[in-house]
């Protein structure tokens, strides 16, 4: 007959074991994210429309693993019916993947766009500021994730404040591609599609921002969603 107290902690273990799983998986599911976000914006500037092809027919590994990793969150609530802290991971989780899942979609978008630019031979320095806003949004989602992987509260803030060198960023492109097409015609679908993947870009940089504001929400049990950073950066502080 099992001890009372042993068979608490052996289910206390297992449920730990169940909650490092779903830890380890979404990390896995975030470098592939990474990855296809890093491929998605390699076809777009190198205008490859094999790879392009690539990072679309491979979005559904990350649907797939969505699906799973939220089966499995399911299940934990149903049967564990987790409390505080537990209670907070298992959502920070859920949320996290719907994320994912859509920062997949945003490079899937960019794929496409890549696909339409490989047949019109646009210019080379068309590219150079998406190809620094593709690079500090990619910044942003590997911290982002490094923030989730270590539960860093103050790395997590660090990314919600850098979206705003995201968002110049994102509107200086707008402006350069409006000017382009004012200048030459000829060159709107060109300019389009850059718009449309600087857009998609903009929004893995918001969804990365939802990443850390789960990290905050797991650590401090605090929703910054409608809080101004000013707010949370003296929270941190315990001010």
């Amino acid at each position: 007959m099992f001890d009372k107290d042993e068979l608490q902690q052996h289910i206390s273990k297992q449920f730990d074991q169940e909650l490092v799983d779903i830890h380890s998986r979404i990390l896995a599911m975030g470098g592939l994210v990474e990855e296809q976000v890093q491929l998605g914006v390699k076809s777009l500037i190198e205008a490859d429309a094999e790879l392009a092809e690539r990072v679309v027919a491979d979005d559904v590994k990350i649907n797939s693993l969505e699906v799973s990793i939220d089966e499995e969150c399911t299940q934990i609530l149903a049967r564990r019916q987790p409390t505080a802290r537990d209670l907070r991971l298992v959502m920070a989780v859920i949320k996290t993947i719907t994320d994912l899942e859509r920062i997949g979609d945003e490079a899937k978008r960019i794929a496409y766009h890549a696909m339409d630019l490989s047949r019109q031979f646009p210019k080379r320095n068309q590219f150079t500021d998406l190809e620094h806003l593709a690079t500090h949004v990619g910044v942003m989602l590997h911290d982002a994730l490094d923030a989730f992987a270590r539960m860093d509260v103050e790395q997590a803030f660090r990314v919600v404040q850098d979206d705003k060198v995201a968002n110049a960023e994102y509107e200086s492109i707008l402006r350069q591609q409006i000017t382009y097409m004012m200048e030459d015609p000829r060159s709107i679908p060109v300019c389009l599609d850059i718009m449309w993947s600087a857009r998609s870009l903009e929004r893995i940089g918001d969804r990365a921002c939802n990443i850390c504001e789960y990290v905050i929400y797991y650590a401090m049990g605090k929703d910054i969603r409608h809080i101004s950073l000013d707010q949370v950066q003296k929270d941190l502080k315990g001010e």
